[in-house]
């Protein structure tokens, strides 16, 4: 999976329950919430005022690394 900013969080999470470490630890706690399952990694960057590139690359080095 290549993760960018119209990414939607649910899929991600979807793809691998690896990332769900990386994206808490990035900020955002609520992965259960109704939003999460909706929102894109740009949006959640806003709202929870996070660095988005830095998400991203996280995201698409853990990618990467499972192959």
């Amino acid at each position: 999976m290549i993760v960018n900013k119209d990414t939607i969080i649910g899929d991600v999470i979807l793809a691998s329950e690896g990332t769900a470490p990386i994206l808490a630890s990035a900020g955002l706690h609520c992965l259960g919430c109704a939003l999460a399952s909706g929102e894109t990694i740009e949006e959640a960057c806003i709202v929870h005022n996070m660095d988005c590139d830095a998400l991203i690359e996280d995201l698409n080095n853990y990618f990467q690394s499972i192959g």
